[in-house]
């Protein structure tokens, strides 16, 4: 199904310059973000503690919440409203607490009825997580998203430059060093001295295509991750699922496009690469725009009719899905001009 007419050309590499413009922009106001808020604004998950997902009667207020939890051993308890308004249900968080999860749904209810005398108690959930178990989850969210960057550049390099055997031999003196470093080093540095090494051995060792890949993966992580501490939305394990889900979506956009310059490379051979990506992503943008309009419909409807449990994850797929389209476009495919402008001028034919 064509949605635009064959011939068309935009001269998308020529925006790359505003591209790069604001996606800078996009970046340090996520970045910012993220410091100004101390990180992201974990959930339970973890940070460890107990979250109880609680519905009262719509006469109960917050305050009313916070002293029915004290007696049952949840002082000091954030309360914050779930769903829509007209449910009158909560969420109580407490970061740190010793409280026995057996029973409590049954003590937190019984209490809140006594103290309130208004109506019905429901407790929808409890769950409690302890800080062992939310370090332990949180060094394996990150671990899955660095692996996960790591191994696409392996792919990357060895699918579309055929360099398969150097780009296992990074990603095994990347990978295994990080593996053993991990107890001695903070992992969140670790990770990113790693990622910005990545970086430099696809510029040193001419992963052109590996090196606008992961750096449109990163773009979409940095930028979604930001659109969460913007929203002071809680980052969850729901949410790690979600970005795992961007960078497989971004990743097959990319890939398309990149599938079509190869092709258009041993094609289009007096031309410049600048007009064999251009040519490029102007056949694939019919699929690009369909694949995108599609997916944000589901992904809408999720966001607006999903309710309160699914709504922070769709709201990650919204984001992911837009930016990961505009990356594929103005951010993956420009990028494999780099290091021929980093060389300096030549043909098409003599970079490929």
């Amino acid at each position: 199904m064509e949605f635009i007419k064959p011939g068309i050309r935009i001269n998308f590499v020529g925006f790359r310059g505003y591209a790069i413009v604001f996606s800078g922009i996009l970046i340090l106001i996520s970045i910012l973000s993220l410091i100004l808020h101390g990180g992201p604004n974990l959930g339970v998950d973890f940070k460890g503690g107990t979250l109880v997902q609680v519905r009262v009667p719509s006469s109960v207020g917050v305050a009313e919440l916070r002293e029915g939890l004290e007696a049952v051993g949840l002082e000091g308890a954030e309360v914050q409203r779930f769903g829509e308004p007209g449910q009158n249900e909560y969420i109580i968080r407490v970061e740190m607490t010793e409280t026995r999860l057996e029973g409590l749904s049954d003590r937190i209810k019984k209490n809140l009825e006594d103290r309130l005398g208004a109506g019905t108690v429901e407790i929808r959930r409890v769950e409690m997580v302890g800080p062992k178990a939310g370090r332990e989850l949180t060094d394996k969210a990150l671990f899955a998203l660095f692996f996960a960057i790591l191994f696409i550049a392996v792919y990357i390099s060895g699918r579309f430059e055929m360099k398969w055997m150097a780009s296992a031999l990074m990603a095994a003196s990347i990978g295994i060093p990080s593996y053993l470093l991990k107890d001695f080093i903070g992992l969140s540095y670790l990770i990113f001295l790693v990622v910005l090494i990545t970086l430099g051995l696809c510029i040193v060792l001419r992963f052109r295509f590996a090196l606008g890949a992961v750096t449109a993966l990163i773009h979409d992580v940095i930028i979604t991750v930001g659109a969460f501490s913007l929203t002071n939305k809680e980052f969850t394990l729901p949410i790690i699922a979600a970005l795992l889900t961007i960078i497989g979506y971004s990743l097959n956009d990319t890939i398309v496009v990149f599938d079509r310059i190869r092709e258009n490379i041993k094609k289009l051979r007096r031309e410049t690469l600048k007009e064999v990506i251009n040519t490029s992503i102007n056949e694939t943008l019919s699929r690009t725009i369909l694949t995108s309009m599609t997916t944000l419909v589901v992904v809408v409807v999720l966001f607006l009719l999903g309710g309160g449990v699914i709504h922070d994850f769709a709201f990650a797929l919204l984001v992911g899905v837009i930016v990961g389209t505009y990356s594929s476009i103005f951010v993956a495919s420009p990028i494999l001009l780099f290091l021929e402008e980093r060389g300096g001028p030549r043909r098409r034919r003599s970079a490929s």
